[in-house]
């Protein structure tokens, strides 16, 4: 892709629903960015939104805004069923994609995008705030500079009481539902960006009757003896806690772990270490886009910070965890 580097860069929105709302208003806090164009497979609503935020162009179908050769570059915010359909059409129309999480469904959904994104040397990410986030960041740098020793185990949560509407879509297995993929991305995310992709997944769940996973354990080991003990759901209300033990110290964060305020460096014969990362300003989807809008601006086709190799081996990851818990979606 040629560099941006003398105008701003032009956003295209696809979907309008409420994860479209929050990353528009949140790009319209960083520099050089321009919401441009909104798509939505109903023109009416794609109308709505572009009149609410400001958006120059409004179109009724993916199609055309994949089309418009202003266009940089394109929010996918559709349900998780869609993501692979709709980042596929734009790579094809050669439109740099930032995809919401979970990337596909499946790991081979995964695997297509990003070969195509390399075949045509066209920019892609998924949306993963967490490996973008200043105090995970910083985390990782500790944990590279020996603060723990050799990591032995990760263990994270992510859980909150799901919709009573049984046909909403974190219900709907054609949707992708489920707490897995919805929630359980993170903490498998956030466990390989420290340990990388386990050599064994264990897991076990409570599956609904229309067969998606309410609540699910995970078990990832690791040739090292290192383990990662990790949960999601949606029938109960976790702390969104996450804590990684090394051979020396561990790091304790207490609340929100996908994007901390803050943690504790706890180290042998020291005093706790408290660490508070910047404060965020609006919902958090800022950064992903400047991560973008920088690769875009240096000519890059794959961010060095959200690689699409850790994006694949997540994807591998979740598709074993299914697996073991018998959790297929229509068409796989």
């Amino acid at each position: 892709m040629q560099p941006i580097t003398d105008r701003p860069i032009r956003w295209g929105i696809l979907a309008t629903g409420g994860i479209a709302t929050s990353f528009v208003e949140d790009l319209a806090a960083v520099p050089g960015a321009q919401a441009f164009a909104v798509a939505s497979r109903r023109e009416e609503s794609a109308q709505a939104f572009a009149e609410r935020h400001g958006i120059p162009r409004a179109y009724g179908s993916w199609q055309e805004l994949a089309a418009d050769p202003e266009v940089d570059v394109v929010y996918v915010a559709t349900p998780h069923s869609a993501h692979h359909a709709a980042a596929k059409l734009l790579l094809e129309a050669g439109k740099a994609v930032l995809c919401e999480k979970p990337f596909t469904l499946n790991a081979a959904e995964s695997a297509e995008l990003v070969a195509l994104s390399r075949k045509r040397e066209v920019f892609l990410m998924e949306a993963m705030w967490t490996y973008l986030d200043p105090s995970v960041r910083r985390i990782v740098e500790l944990i590279g500079d020996g603060a723990i020793g050799e990591v032995r185990s990760v263990q994270a949560e992510f859980g909150f009481v799901g919709p009573t509407d049984p046909e909403h879509r974190l219900w709907d297995p054609a949707a992708g539902g489920g707490a897995l993929l919805d929630l359980g991305v993170y903490p498998v995310a956030f466990a390989q960006l420290l340990l990388g992709e386990p050599e064994s997944v264990q897991a076990t769940a409570r599956l609904t009757e229309r067969g998606v996973d309410a609540h699910t354990g995970v078990l990832l080991g690791y040739g090292s003896g290192a383990t990662a003990l990790l949960s999601c759901s949606l029938e109960v209300q976790c702390g969104q806690r996450a804590s990684i033990q090394g051979e020396s110290g561990r790091i304790e964060i207490e609340r929100d772990f996908f994007h901390p305020a803050g943690f504790t460096l706890h180290r042998e014969g020291r005093e706790p270490e408290t660490f508070r990362g910047p404060v965020v300003d609006g919902h958090g989807y800022g950064r992903e886009a400047a991560e973008v809008m920088r690769c875009l601006r240096a000519g890059e086709t794959e961010s060095a910070l959200v690689p699409l190799d850790a994006t694949l081996a997540v994807m591998r990851t979740l598709d074993a965890v299914r697996q073991r818990i018998g959790v297929r979606y229509p068409g796989e």
